[in-house]
């Protein structure tokens, strides 16, 4: 398909202009407007007046600090947007939790993680945020090759491209310090804060201080009305701030004014582009499932993510990896697995199915061949049975078969790929320690060196998404082929008998003479992937994280095995602020964590009732593989300050993380859990938590939960899809710690608790499908 054709098909309810350009949707309309309270502009100054879609409006502007509010006035409704800031230079003193950074790289546990767990409850947020220097905070341009210094970067669906942002706030082709000379160059805004406007809009908003007590507040976001197929066009706002009043301000788009035919914008221009900005982002998330929760700033991060996902996607579907450097803009990346396995799930996750269906059809019909191949490099080899998996997924969540239908071919090729792998392992002497194992490259990247069968081995991972995506795909096969009842029996009976032979694989490998036991990534290995990998020689246990992450992702072993896996990832050297690390040498200098494919290891420690440690990877995630305040996700970050590669699977983690806190499925058994890894200071603060419309394979869920701490109450309600119910729903009551529930009733009746701290209320789908909780607590 050229270009011009896939920026057509995007299936996100574009519009499509005259010229056969895409635009965004909603970009001709109005945003959502409230009503304005009495009081919501005191102290706020007045910074325009301007007229659009017949209306007469003003601007208003909270200057007093930073992260005051901007708010557009017309015939007494308002359209408010936040404007919170966080700073991107580190300031904690001293760093690493007193830590010495040597010690921290040096040492085989995770020992900032055992800090920060050290008192037995749930991490602090802001403890986990200053335990390192942020993202992008302390590193030198001229130390990162040819790449640009770029933090944050703006685009549109229908733009092939995307802008980078720079610190001072200029891009590639305007710069504020035209009209504004003290912002020339980023060493002026190296204390500044940086945020989203609106909590979660790809609107980058700076507030860059001055030593007199001046700030600079700037704003910048691209043109949704811009029909370029590759340009991105943009706008621009710098006002100069002093003592909460405007001194001066400067409005600019995409390009340096060349008088008399190209002048700077007016107000006029730039707030009218601003309304149509909101309303087409407010349209192309409008699908999202609503959530509500204490700290909204997560759930701003969420919606954010699914922006950017379409700033990246060329047309909103094609696939990036990354975006701006060559790595990783470059085709050769297009067809990376992990970009439609973690587009897929998160858009599934959140009930956004137009999207999700849109990447399938773009992948199945662009990137998968007849014979089950990919169009990319390196296939990784659990990632195929991960694919079959979320395709289940799909179908059970949307109940759409026929796109999977019109791919039938491709699909049961893809499945073909593991049984084909998996006859080979069985052909094996039994002797072998490969027999009966999936074998294959677990990572891309090994197609690269010049002998890549250093790495077609029989890593864990390989063979337990194996597993998963045979058992997953069977179970629906026959609403995608009718006659297919015998080729999902199959798939069945080798998804049984590879769980076994990796158990058993797994049981007979592991080194007891450690502490704690130590498993390796595959079968026959006698050192850590530490002492493997030290003096960066090439080894089989290279890539060795993505395998523990993809193996723990499948939930096919044993709790025992599962749990072991976790701890040894613990403390051999594989987490770092309990996020899994980018597998490296002991070194005196760095230890990094993976952004990208780690989501599979918290989704792991959710499962094995880990919270405290589900909720430190979520803090450490969004603290330390994000760019503070504009939330550009790493593929791997350092915890020294560095600038860090940009990757799109990345930024989709936090969305799934929150996603799973609040809904999760059980695997396997006909089970649903709400609120699991609910924070227990967010229910104790008596903020209400809700999601609405969560998809599962039972149907929508609702799930709203309050507590009332003044009368030591929570009241929650669970709304299930009638007809279809999970035989068992599990409702966690994650109270503060020096708190413990005394009684609980469900729609009036005394409630079942279930649970090591008697905190969970056990719900029988039989009495459902709507349910009322009320507790007290002591």
């Amino acid at each position: 398909m050229n270009r011009r054709d896939f920026l057509k098909s995007s299936a996100l309810g574009a519009s499509i202009a005259a010229s056969g350009i895409v635009t965004m949707p909603g970009a001709d309309a109005m945003p959502r407007l409230s009503p304005l309270p009495g009081n919501a502009l005191n102290g706020h100054a007045r910074v325009a007046g301007f007229s659009a879609h017949g209306r007469n409006w003003t601007v208003w502007d909270d200057l007093r600090s930073g992260d005051g509010m901007m708010t557009l006035v017309a015939d007494g409704k308002a359209l408010s947007l936040s404007k919170r800031t966080e700073p991107t230079y580190a300031t904690a003193k001293p760093p690493y939790l007193g830590l010495k950074l040597r010690d921290i790289a040096q040492a085989g546990a995770d020992l900032l993680a055992e800090k920060l767990l050290a008192h037995g409850d749930d991490p602090d947020e802001e403890e986990v945020r200053l335990a390192a220097p942020p993202c992008a905070s302390d590193f030198d341009p001229r130390e990162i090759g040819s790449r640009l210094p770029w933090t944050t970067l703006i685009g549109t669906v229908q733009a092939g491209d995307t802008m980078p942002i720079f610190p001072n706030g200029r891009d590639r082709c305007f710069r504020p310090a035209h009209v504004f000379p003290e912002l020339r160059g980023d060493e002026i805004a190296k204390k500044r804060n940086e945020g989203l406007l609106g909590g979660w809009l790809p609107a980058i908003h700076k507030v860059i201080p001055m030593e007199d007590g001046r700030w600079y507040d700037l704003l910048v976001f691209a043109d949704v009305e811009a029909t370029d197929p590759l340009i991105v066009q943009t706008w621009h706002r710098t006002i100069e701030v002093k003592d909460g009043k405007p001194l001066k301000t400067s409005y600019g788009h995409s390009y340096s004014p060349y008088p008399p035919r190209r002048t700077l914008p007016d107000a006029q221009q730039f707030y009218t582009a601003l309304l149509a900005f909101v309303s087409a982002w407010q349209t192309a998330l409008g699908d999202m499932a609503p959530v509500t929760l204490p700290g909204q700033d997560w759930a701003d991060m969420a919606r954010h993510a699914f922006a950017k996902e379409l700033i990246v996607r060329p047309g909103g579907t094609y696939p990036k990896y990354g975006a701006v450097d060559r790595d990783y803009f470059g085709p050769e990346y297009d067809g990376f697995q992990d970009i439609f396995t973690s587009s897929l799930y998160a858009n599934l996750e959140w009930g956004r199915f137009a999207q999700a269906r849109a990447v399938l059809d773009n992948y199945f019909s662009e990137f998968v061949f007849d014979n089950g191949m990919v169009n990319m490099r390196g296939p990784e080899t659990g990632q195929y049975g991960l694919t079959l998996s979320l395709l289940a997924r799909y179908l059970r969540y949307t109940g759409d078969a026929a796109i999977l239908r019109k791919y039938r071919d491709r699909i049961a090729a893809t499945v073909a790929v593991l049984t084909d792998l998996h006859d080979e392992s069985l052909n094996l002497p039994k002797s072998d320690r490969g027999y009966g194992l999936i074998h294959g490259w677990s990572e891309s990247d090994a197609c690269l060196h010049p002998d890549p069968t250093m790495w077609w081995k029989p890593y864990y991972g390989n063979s337990a998404f194996a597993v998963r995506g045979w058992r997953d795909i069977a179970a629906v096969w026959t609403q995608i082929d009718p006659m297919g009842a015998s080729a999902a029996k199959d798939w069945q009976a080798r998804a049984i008998r590879l769980q076994a032979r990796l158990i058993e694989s797994m049981n007979a490998n592991i080194r007891r003479d450690l502490t704690p036991p130590y498993i390796g990534p595959l079968p026959g290995t006698s050192d850590t992937f530490r002492e493997a990998l030290a003096g960066h020689r090439e080894t089989e246990q290279g890539w060795a994280h993505r395998v523990y992450c993809e193996l723990l992702q499948a939930d096919v072993l044993p709790d025992d095995l599962a749990n072991l896996t976790v701890d040894c990832l613990r403390q051999h050297g594989g987490t770092v602020l309990g996020v899994v690390a980018n597998f490296s040498p002991a070194n005196d200098t760095h230890r990094d964590l993976l952004g990208f494919i780690t989501y599979g290891y918290a989704q792991q420690l959710l499962r094995l009732d880990r919270i405290e440690e589900y909720l430190l990877f979520l803090y450490a995630h969004r603290h330390h593989a994000h760019n503070p305040g504009s939330w550009v996700a790493a593929e791997v970050a350092g915890i020294g300050g560095d600038l860090p590669l940009f990757c799109i699977p990345a930024q989709l983690t936090i969305p799934l993380l929150v996603r799973w806190m609040l809904v999760f499925e059980d695997s396997d058994a006909d089970r649903l859990h709400l609120g699991r890894a609910i924070p227990r200071d967010w229910l104790g603060s008596g903020k209400p938590i809700a999601i609405e419309g969560a998809p599962t394979r039972w149907g929508r869920v609702d799930f709203t939960l309050q507590a009332n701490p003044a009368r030591k109450s929570v009241h929650a309600e669970v709304h299930l899809s009638k007809g279809n119910v999970p035989a068992e729903t599990h409702v966690r009551l994650r109270l503060p710690k020096e708190h413990r529930l005394r009684s609980a009733t469900v729609n009036g009746d005394k409630a079942r608790l279930t649970g090591k701290d008697r905190d969970t209320v056990l719900l029988r789908g039989a009495d459902g499908p709507v349910f009322r909780i009320a507790a007290t607590y002591t």
